[in-house]
């Protein structure tokens, strides 16, 4: 067989394994979402406050730290490849049975679930698609796959205004069934990645496996705290962002989901233009630019007068806060041995998630001496200020190669 043969089977397998794991970030991210959608119809129809129905989306924020640690151990042990096939059917048994759900109890225990489904997705999905990649283009793919969140939003939007005005809120839970169905036979059809085969390879045992994990130690403390200033800048700057148009502003509904979709495309241009950029700049070069812009953007984006230059600000905001998140995936898994790459960034990205949760509780609470628009916008300086340093101090392992280094370890020190 010669070598063009050869790179094309490999093309093909990277193109297959990365597709896979963008479709499952993609509609695992739209699977939380349609419960954003629907609060305030399945509080009428379980004849619930919604504050009740909310305490849902808290469900599952709180199980995914435990999802990324069962799916981690099991994509590190038997490979990314099928665990994520089995996370993702165990996602939309979920799905289907909480479109089902005959009571608020029921269907509380469910979103429970659906949490330790979705915190295995991403730190499987990551790590197959970045150890398939090309290396010198992995910046690239991974601003594509991060923002499949963005995405998922986004068609959550669309079909939260096409069938639930005509079906309901049921149907809502039963439109990713066939994308997981594809997702898993796209997977059927990948090869495992080789960073993974060369760690298991070794066939060390647990000891070994939780001894590699212990050894980096602070590097799974560092990327925890990284992941959690990153959070903050996301929640921080999307989760109250339509309450303060609808209740500062008193824009329309129709007003806000436009800017609020608007802002998501900026997110999705963001990542892909700025993780190509780190393949270039660097991982934490880029990173820090998209943050400072985003400090740079505060005035525009909750202290401009008019609905045009509102929207700019949204769109922009969110094009150089997803800029920056769309590194994450190459910068995180780069930072990881090869053995534990399914665990330890999926863990600290959950981990970083839940403690971020709070921000738009802060910004809530700040609201009671300030406007939105200041609690917002202060909120979102001080995290840029401590990010920005969290990330200028921290290590880098840009274009490392995956499965080239003897037992996978890294040196906990910052790179230079």
């Amino acid at each position: 067989m010669n070598t063009s043969t050869i790179t094309g089977k490999q093309s093909a397998n990277s193109r297959k394994a990365f597709s896979a794991g963008f479709l499952g970030w993609t509609f695992d991210a739209f699977d939380f979402f349609v419960l954003t959608y629907v609060l305030a119809a399945m509080a009428k129809d379980f004849d619930r406050p919604v504050s009740d129905i909310a305490l849902m989306l808290t469900a599952s924020l709180l199980m995914r730290p435990f999802g990324a640690i069962l799916f981690g151990l099991l994509g590190d042990r038997y490979g990314r490849r099928k665990p994520l096939m089995l996370n993702i059917l165990f996602n939309s048994c979920i799905e289907v049975l909480s479109g089902l759900a005959p009571s608020y109890h029921m269907l509380l225990f469910l979103r429970f679930l659906f949490g330790i489904g979705m915190g295995g997705v991403w730190g499987l999905g990551a790590s197959l698609a970045m150890e398939s990649v090309p290396t010198e283009k992995r910046g690239r793919f991974s601003g594509i796959l991060q923002e499949g969140y963005a995405l998922g939003n986004l068609l959550a939007a669309v079909a939260f205004f096409t069938i639930f005005p005509r079906w309901g809120w049921r149907p809502m839970f039963f439109l990713s069934i066939g994308p997981a169905l594809l997702t898993v036979y796209i997977l059927s059809t990948v090869q495992e990645s080789k960073a993974w085969k060369a760690a298991a390879a070794q066939k060390k045992d647990w000891k070994d496996y939780f001894g590699t994990i212990a050894a980096n130690g602070k590097r799974l403390l560092y990327l925890a705290i990284l992941m959690s200033g990153m959070g903050f800048l996301s929640h921080g700057s999307q989760d109250l962002y339509p309450t303060f148009l609808q209740k500062q502003l008193h824009y329309t509904p129709g007003l806000t989901a436009f800017i609020g979709g608007l802002s998501m495309v900026g997110a999705i241009l963001g990542g892909i233009t700025c993780g190509h950029f780190s393949d270039r700049l660097g991982r934490r070069k880029t990173m820090i630019v998209a943050e400072i812009c985003a400090l740079l953007l505060i005035p525009l984006w909750v202290f401009s007068h008019g609905a045009a230059l509102i929207a700019v600000g949204a769109f922009l905001m969110q094009f150089m806060v997803q800029g920056a998140w769309g590194i994450i995936p190459a910068h995180i898994n780069e930072l990881v041995p090869d053995k534990v790459r399914a665990l330890v960034p999926g863990f600290a990205y959950q981990v970083g998630i839940l403690v971020a949760s709070a921000a738009p509780f802060i910004e809530a609470l700040a609201t009671k001496r300030f406007t939105y628009g200041q609690a917002m916008g202060t909120v979102l300086a001080v995290v840029v200020c401590i990010g920005v340093m969290v990330i200028g101090f921290g290590p880098e392992a840009r274009h490392v190669s995956f499965g080239g280094e003897p037992g996978g370890e890294l040196s906990t020190e910052p790179a230079e």
